[in-house]
C-alpha cells in the first residue's frame, strides 16, 4: 500500500497530543513520546496490551561524541565517549524534533506512517548558538534515531531484531543498509536500537517499527521492502521453491554433468550449486580453468542440462577478495584497491635488494601468520619475515618482488601498506570503499545471467573491512543487484541486520566429519535453527559431505543422513549435500544414503508430516527414520542406535531398533562397509526379514532354530520380542 504522509493524518488517528505527549499510531500500534523526550509507552492496539517495559525512563533519541566537542562541555567532561540524551520532544508538521541535554542539536525525523509500520528517518538538524562563550556547530559520531525498552517475551530474533510470543511481535528495523540496528539486553527488559554512525552516514538512513501478530510479521516486512526497495526478503521465504535442498557439485565438466544429474535425481534433489573453483582459475577476474576450454560456452551447457533435467542451477562464490594469483594481484602491477591493515612511512630510502625496511610508526596489529607478512609499496609486493616492536621499527627477512611483482628503490616517506591478507591466506580482502567490489559484481552478474543461475551462496561474507554491521550486507548487496533476475534465494557465510533481506536462507556450516556429525549438529546447526526461527527465516543443514568408509573414517551411513534431513524438515530447512562423485561411486551404501535423502525431501517438500510430529523431531536426542512402502507411501518410526559409530572387520554392521508394540520389534541394520552375514540365536522367536521397501524376504533357520541373514543393503527385521530381548538377541552374534 502506498505510503501515507504523515501531515496528511494529523487530524485523523496518525497523531493525537495527550497532555503534551506525542502519539504516533495506526490501527495496530500507538507509540507515546513524551515532551521530555522519553519513550512512554507502545500500545498493541487489538489486545490493548503494552509492550515497553514499566518503570524504565529511556530517551528516544541519543546523541554520542566521541569526546565533548562543546567548548563548555569539553572543559566540564573527561575526553571520552559522552552521550547526550533527549529532554525535549515535538511535532513540526510530519517531523519529530528533538533536542538534547547538554547540547544546542535540534535533530529532525521524518516520521511516516502507514498501516504496516511507522517509519523514522534522520533528515537534518539545527544548532543553536548561543550569544555567550566560544561556540560552534559541533560533530554527531552517532545518532540514536529510536531506542525501546521492552518487556522480554519467549522469542527474541535478535537478526531481525523483534521481540515476540504468541500474542504480538514487536520489530524495530533498519530501512537502509546504513542504519545499524542492535540490542540491549538488561535484567528486566530487552532494549531495541536504531542508529546512525557518522563514519558511513548519519543522515537520511532509517528505522522503522512494526507491532502486529506473530503471523503478520511477513506481511508487514513485505510492505516495507517494497516501499523502500529493499531485496525482497519476504517474498523469497514465500516462494514453494524455498524449502528445496541442493546438490553442491565438486569438478563438475561438461562430461560429467549427465551423471551428477543422475546422482542429484536420486537424492530427490531439484536444487544443483555449481562452485567457481570448478570453472574460474580464481576469484576477482573470474578467467576459465583449463577444463572449460570454450570457457562461458561450457558453463552455459553445465547450467542448461541442469535447468533442462528440471532442475534449479545456483553459483557459489567468493565475492569480496581476490586471489592472490588473479590478474588483480598477479600480472607484475598489483591493484592498489586490496584493504588495508595498517600504513606506514619510510623512515629512510630503501634500494631494490634491501631485506629490511624501517619506518616511522610503531607496528601494531601486524599479522604475523604465514603467508598474511604482505607489505605493498608503489607497485612492490613484499612479503616479510619479523618485525621489531621497539625503534627502529624494522621489517626483517624481506622477499622483495613478491606475487610477480617487480623489486625496485623507495624514497622515504614512501607509504608501506599491510595488506589484509584473508586468514586463508590465498586471498586479499578488498577495499568497500573502492570501485573494485563493483567491478567484481559486474563480472559475476554476467556469468550468472548468461548461464542461467538463479540462486546465490555468498562464501567468504565474513571476509571485509570495518565496520562490520555495515560492509558485510553492503558487499553482498553490490553483487545482489547486479544479478539478474533477481535471485530466488541466497545464503551467505555471515549476516547482518539488513542481510536479513538478503540471506533468505540464511547460512551453511563448514563441513563435519561422519564421526562427529551428531554432536556437531547438535552444538551448531539445531542451536542455529532454532535461534534463527526466531527472525522468521531458516538455516541450511550442510554442507553435508559424502565420504565412502576407508581406514580414516566410517564415511557417511542412512542413519547420519536420516539424522540430518530428518531435523532439517522439522525446521522447513534446507540440506545441502557436496557430491564427490569419486566417493558417491565407492561407497557401497551409496543407494541406501540417497534414498534417505530422497524420501525426507519428498516428505518435507510434500508437507506430508504431522505436525506434532515434526514438534517432535527438532529434539536434538530423538532420532527417526523413513521407510519407503511398495504402495507408494512410507512409514515414519522413531529409532534408537543399537551399534557404535565404527566399521572394521569384526563391527561392519550398523543396526538400529524400534517399537511396534509391547511384544514386537523392528531393527533396520546394513554393513556399512559390504558384504556379510548376521546370525541370530533365534529358536522359538518369530523372526520376519523384509527389504527396506517392506517386501518380505525368506528365513531359513538350522536344526537348531539359529537363523543367517545377509547384511549390505538397509534391511528390516520384525522380532516377536519385546525391544530389550530383541536388541539383545540381534547384538549376541555380532
Amino acid at each position: 500500500m502506498k505510503r501515507l504522509l504523515l501531515a496528511a493524518v494529523l487530524s485523523a488517528t496518525a497523531l493525537a497530543a495527550v497532555a503534551d505527549n506525542i502519539v504516533l499510531q495506526n490501527d495496530e500500534m500507538a507509540l507515546t513520546i513524551g515532551d521530555d523526550g522519553l519513550v512512554k509507552s507502545l500500545v498493541y492496539k487489538p489486545g490493548g496490551e503494552e509492550c515497553v517495559q514499566p518503570g524504565v525512563d529511556a530517551p528516544v533519541c541519543v546523541i554520542t561524541q566521541y569526546r565533548p566537542y562543546d567548548n563548555e562541555n569539553f572543559l566540564m567532561f573527561p575526553a571520552k565517549p559522552r552521550s547526550f540524551p533527549s529532554n525535549k520532544c515535538y511535532m513540526s508538521g510530519d517531523t519529530l524534533m528533538a533536542e538534547f541535554t547538554d547540547t544546542y542539536d535540534i535533530v529532525k525525523l521524518k516520521v511516516d506512517i502507514t498501516p504496516s509500520y511507522i517509519a523514522f528517518t534522520p533528515v537534518d538538524r539545527d544548532y543553536r548558538i548561543e550569544d555567550y562563550g566560544v561556540k560552534r556547530k559541533t560533530e554527531l559520531d552517532e545518532l540514536t534515531i529510536m531506542q525501546l525498552p521492552l518487556k522480554k517475551r519467549e522469542r527474541f530474533g535478535e537478526w531481525l531484531n523483534v521481540m515476540w510470543d504468541d500474542s504480538v511481535a514487536v520489530a524495530l528495523v533498519g530501512t537502509h543498509p546504513t542504519t545499524f540496528i542492535d540490542s540491549r539486553v538488561e535484567r528486566d527488559n530487552t532494549t531495541l536500537l536504531a542508529q546512525t554512525h557518522t563514519s558511513v552516514q548519519l543522515f537520511d538512513s532509517g528505522t522503522a517499527l512494526i507491532v502486529t501478530r506473530p503471523d503478520s510479521v511477513l506481511d508487514r516486512m513485505d510492505a516495507l521492502e517494497r516501499d523502500y526497495d529493499m531485496p525482497r526478503g519476504v517474498e523469497s521465504r514465500r516462494l514453494p521453491e524455498y524449502p528445496m535442498s541442493y546438490y553442491e557439485l565438486r569438478d563438475v565438466t561438461v562430461d560429467n554433468i549427465d551423471r551428477n544429474i543422475e546422482l542429484a535425481k536420486q537424492a530427490g534433489l531439484k536444487t544443483m550449486v555449481i562452485y567457481y573453483v570448478d570453472f574460474a582459475k580464481a576469484c576477482g577476474h573470474y578467467e576459465w580453468r583449463p577444463e572449460y576450454p570454450r570457457g562461458m560456452a561450457d558453463l552455459q551447457e553445465i547450467t542448461r542440462k541442469i535447468t533442462e533435467a528440471g532442475m534449479i542451477p545456483g553459483i557459489h562464490i567468493h565475492y569480496s577478495k581476490i586471489a592472490v594469483t588473479d590478474p588483480y594481484i598477479n600480472d607484475g602491477v598489483p591493484d592498489r584497491r586490496g584493504n588495508v591493515v595498517a600504513r606506514f612511512s619510510l623512515s629512510e630510502p630503501i634500494d631494490s635488494a634491501a631485506t629490511t625496511i624501517t619506518v616511522e610508526e610503531r607496528p601494531e596489529g601486524v599479522r604475523m601468520e604465514d603467508g598474511r607478512r604482505l607489505l605493498q609499496l608503489d607497485d612492490e609486493l613484499i612479503m616479510f619475515t619479523d618485525v621489531t616492536k621497539t625503534q627502529p621499527y624494522t621489517f626483517t627477512g624481506c622477499k622483495r618482488g613478491y606475487y610477480n611483482s617487480k623489486a625496485s628503490a623507495h624514497a622515504a616517506g614512501s607509504e608501506a601498506r599491510h595488506l589484509d591478507v584473508d586468514d586463508w591466506p590465498l586471498f586479499i580482502r578488498v577495499d568497500q570503499n573502492s570501485g573494485i567490489q563493483r567491478e567484481i559484481a559486474e563480472r559475476l552478474g554476467e556469468i550468472y545471467a548468461d548461464c542461467g543461475f538463479r540462486f546465490v551462496y555468498f562464501d567468504g561474507a565474513e571476509d571485509i573491512p570495518m565496520p562490520y554491521w555495515y560492509n558485510v550486507s553492503r558487499s553482498q548487496l553490490e553483487v545482489y543487484n547486479a544479478m539478474k533476475p533477481v535471485p530466488m534465494w541466497a545464503e551467505g557465510a555471515q549476516k547482518s541486520h539488513y542481510g536479513w533481506h538478503i540471506l533468505s536462507r540464511g547460512n551453511a556450516f563448514d563441513i563435519f566429519p561422519p564421526e562427529r556429525i551428531r554432536p556437531a549438529m547438535k552444538r551448531y546447526t539445531l542451536r542455529c535453527a532454532e535461534q534463527v526461527a526466531c527472525d522468521f527465516t531458516s538455516v541450511n543443514f550442510g554442507w553435508v559431505n559424502y565420504l565412502a568408509p576407508s581406514e580414516k573414517t566410517i564415511g557417511m551411513q542412512p542413519d547420519m543422513y536420516d539424522y540430518i534431513c530428518s531435523k532439517a524438515l522439522a525446521w522447513d530447512s534446507p540440506i545441502s549435500l557436496v557430491a564427490n562423485m569419486p566417493e558417491l561411486d565407492r561407497h557401497p551404501r551409496t543407494d541406501d544414503n540417497l534414498l534417505s535423502i530422497n524420501l525426507w525431501e519428498t516428505a518435507k517438500l510434500d508437507k506430508s508430516i504431522d505436525p506434532e510430529l515434526k514438534l517432535a523431531m527438532r529434539d536434538p536426542e530423538r532420532e527417526w527414520t523413513i521407510m519407503p512402502r511398495r504402495d507408494g507411501r512410507f512409514e515414519v518410526r522413531e529409532v534408537t542406535q543399537l551399534t557404535p559409530d565404527s566399521l572394521n572387520a569384526t563391527m561392519p554392521v550398523r543396526a538400529f531398533s524400534y517399537c511396534i508394540d509391547d511384544n514386537n520389534t523392528g531393527i533396520i541394520y546394513w554393513n556399512g562397509n559390504g558384504e556379510s552375514t548376521v546370525t541370530l540365536p533365534a529358536a522359538g522367536v518369530d523372526v520376519k526379514l523384509y527389504a527396506f521397501d517392506g517386501k518380505r524376504l525368506k528365513v531359513r533357520r538350522d536344526k537348531e532354530g539359529n537363523i543367517t541373514i545377509p547384511a549390505g543393503e538397509r534391511r528390516v527385521l520384525h522380532i516377536a520380542l519385546p525391544v530389550d530381548d530383541a536388541r539383545n538377541m540381534f547384538l549376541k552374534n555380532l
